[in-house]
């Protein structure tokens, strides 16, 4: 190894190398290995006074793609954003939109009734309405006046 000026941008482009590579895919590697992994779809929850609602962002998911599951308390959303790989002479230069696999799992509150949640799909938005249990809705007790 040859003595020669040390060059701090030098290294610090060597460094930013090494760290794209132990970090993440690069432009030299095959498509395939771009666009695998997992993601996570970002999530809305809300609440008013008869349900909660959680809306989840899966835009290019397909409904085939997307399960629902409830069990023990949990509620799972779990799917695939597949790549729609063109056949075709173009190469991608960037990838940038999130693919592959994803699962959000939500601990429900007592006051859910699991067996009444319903889903929608539309426009790239999951929405989930769980209703309340009526045992835990909140209720007014009326008075009664006796003479």
């Amino acid at each position: 190894m040859g003595a020669g000026r040390w060059n701090p941008t030098h290294e610090l482009l060597r460094l930013q190398d090494r760290l794209n590579r132990m970090f993440g895919p690069s432009l030299d590697d095959d498509d395939d290995q771009l666009v695998s992994g997992q993601w996570t779809p970002p999530c809305d929850i809300l609440e008013n006074a008869d349900a909660i609602v959680l809306r989840a962002e899966l835009p290019g998911v397909r409904e085939e793609d997307i399960e629902i599951h409830v069990e023990g308390g949990m509620l799972t959303l779990r799917g695939e954003k597949r790549f729609e790989k063109e056949e075709s002479e173009q190469s991608y230069h960037r990838i940038e939109r999130a693919y592959g696999d994803f699962v959000r799992t939500f601990t429900l509150p007592r006051s859910i009734d699991p067996e009444a949640i319903s889903a929608k799909y539309e426009r790239g938005v999951l929405e989930l309405t769980m209703p309340k249990r009526s045992e835990t809705k909140p209720r007014q007790i009326r008075i009664e006046i006796t003479e």
